[in-house]
């Protein structure tokens, strides 16, 4: 169940490209951290744009002729990711945000789009006013109990 925070300056994403970014950014994720394809999974994995009025590179503010920068950051619960996963994770991610670009190896070439994978303890979700372990997101998601690990 992940919860992925896009950032890109305002009007990078507009447009037919970057409408298909975004809705392939949640799928993409879910797919890596191995989240089952069920509604009750894609209900509660999620993806927040924010477009910040402004952007500063180096201490100095960044040109609206620039091309654009990105941060996007995925938190997963602890224990769902290995380094594979983690290199996949990033991968996809920066595949298909260099897909929504013009000159999409510009994103393999400089770093202009960071992915932060930011990995929850157990025990730090929660959700319906009480907290969601690692085996309860599972059961909720397949409506399965957890194996016993």
């Amino acid at each position: 169940m992940p919860f992925v925070e896009l950032f890109a300056p305002r009007g990078a994403l507009d447009g037919e490209r970057g409408t298909r970014a975004k809705q392939r950014l949640v799928a993409e994720v879910m797919a890596v951290e191995g989240a089952p394809d069920t509604q009750a999974a894609r209900d509660i994995s999620w993806l927040v744009v924010t477009e910040p009025a402004e952007w500063f590179v180096g201490g100095r503010a960044a040109g609206a002729d620039e091309p654009p920068r990105y941060l996007v950051r995925v938190s997963v619960p602890a224990g769902s990711l290995d380094d594979g996963k983690r290199r996949e994770m990033v991968e996809r991610v920066t595949r298909v945000l260099a897909e929504a670009e013009e000159d999409a190896g510009r994103l393999y070439a400089a770093p202009v789009a960071w992915v932060h994978l930011v990995e929850i303890p157990d025990g730090n979700w929660g959700a319906m006013g009480r907290v969601f372990r690692l085996p309860d997101i599972i059961e909720f998601t397949t409506g399965a109990p957890a194996a016993a690990g």
